[in-house]
């Protein structure tokens, strides 16, 4: 199915602009990218050096059920569309990512996302074609995207968020897409050089690295921030500084596009993500948890089956509200913190610190405490310069004292993954080696 849709936008946009790697200046349109794709041979041995398709990428691909696109290159392309033309089961890989082990999954299952870890460990979520193909449909018709606003790709595209807002809306809706080597400044400028409308697909940390940096494009036309909480300060600075509104996007590995603020101004509460995307119904359980339905959920993970996701829904661990029709998360239920009975979302804390001028960034967390009394103790990581008792009194202002954190750990950044995501589990496990080392 994919690869049929793939040939008839090939066909319909034969002679159309479709991909330009700006590392290297190569370009192809519609009818070049799927000549290379017809004419790729499918061994793992096989490569190209001509200058009418792109090479093969040396990432591991297999003979038998599975393909492992890999990189942010042409050539995950082309590897795709190979994959895709002799009906082989996708399975995405970053840079220098092992092939994880598992037995294909069964039909009519033809692709495999990886998790974010964020909370836990990475699972593999399995969908069948018409999923994948049922989110870029939800994506494209939701966010406007358009072929004269080619997208600027500086995210993985490895990655579920890349993957559904830069590949598919390239091979299925005929979207043209421009690979940047890199997602630093003068990348950048240099890949969105001479065009004049752009769509520019990011992370909060790369917004803010380039607003930092005054390195954001001229020619966006459309900026869409997703991956992890868009600050709304830095919303509102970037629309101050370029007339230029960034997008909230919020999503799910497991199904695709939830929910996108599609107004016109900055928003004011960093809670509220957006409404539910087009062809996306939300409810909240009775847990408070966020559940989705849409044809764009994923079929199951794989190997190992959950309740919570199949049957074209997905119950997420985010809790949520619904009010007018704006979604607004309230913090993951496996992320509230235990503090002698009473339970507090790190995100509150979070908030009040980010209200300081001086904190340029924070996560918050609970460990283990050794007061058996407390359950649970709460650390701030922070980026600032003030003092502890500065920011302590500060929080105490706003929050009651049992929501202040009780350890304080001043670091340079609360660094980010490539996919713009922050683990608090990650954070967490440092936090408890470095604790257990002095006792």
């Amino acid at each position: 199915m994919l690869y049929e849709l793939w040939r008839q936008i090939a066909a319909a946009r034969r002679d159309d602009f479709a991909l330009r790697d700006a590392a290297t200046g190569r370009r192809w349109t519609f009818g070049e990218l799927f000549a290379a794709g017809e004419g790729a041979p499918s061994t793992a041995s096989a490569s190209s050096d001509t200058d009418d398709e792109p090479r093969r990428s040396l990432a591991l691909r297999r003979d038998g059920a599975l393909a492992f696109p890999q990189g942010n290159s042409p050539e995950f392309i082309l590897d795709l569309l190979v994959a895709w033309r002799d009906g082989k089961i996708v399975c995405p890989l970053e840079p220098g990512q092992s092939p994880p082990q598992f037995p294909p999954p069964p039909a009519p299952c033809v692709h495999l996302k990886t998790t974010s870890a964020t909370t836990g460990a990475a699972r593999l979520a399995a969908f069948t074609a018409e999923q994948l193909a049922a989110d870029a449909e939800n994506i494209v018709a939701t966010m406007g995207l358009r072929a004269d606003w080619p997208n600027l790709g500086v995210i993985s595209i490895a990655h579920s968020y890349g993957f559904s807002n830069l590949v598919l809306p390239l091979l299925l809706h005929g979207i043209p897409l421009i690979l940047a080597p890199s997602p630093l400044p003068e990348a950048l400028r240099r890949a969105a050089d001479g065009e004049r409308a752009l769509t520019l697909p990011a992370v909060p940390a790369m917004w803010r690295a380039w607003h930092e940096a005054n390195a954001i494009p001229p020619g966006v036309r459309l900026a869409i921030s997703a991956g992890a909480p868009l600050p709304v300060e830095l919303e509102q600075a970037v629309f101050a500084a370029r007339a230029l509104k960034i997008h909230n996007f919020y999503g799910s590995t497991e199904c695709g596009g939830i929910a996108y603020d599609a107004s016109d101004t900055p928003r004011t509460d960093a809670a509220c993500v957006g409404i539910p995307m087009k062809n996306v119904s939300l409810s909240v359980a009775g847990d408070d948890c966020l559940e989705v339905r849409s044809r764009a959920v994923a079929k199951t993970y794989w190997p190992q089956p959950d309740a919570n996701l199949g049957g074209g829904c997905f119950r997420t661990s985010d809790l949520a509200e619904i009010s007018d029709g704006l979604v607004c998360l309230r913090g993951r239920a496996g992320d509230l913190i235990n503090v002698a009975g009473r339970k507090v979302s790190p995100e509150t804390i979070e908030r009040a610190l980010l209200q300081h001028p001086q904190v340029l960034e924070c996560l918050v967390f609970g460990v283990p405490s050794r007061d058996a009394e407390r359950t649970e103790e709460i650390v701030a990581v922070v980026v600032s310069r003030e003092r502890e008792d500065v920011l302590r009194h500060f929080v105490l202002e706003t929050l009651p004292a049992w929501q202040s954190p009780r350890h304080w750990w001043f670091a340079e950044t609360v660094q980010s993954n490539a996919r713009g995501k922050i683990s608090r589990t990650e954070w967490r496990a440092k936090f408890v080696e470095q604790r257990n080392k002095f006792v």
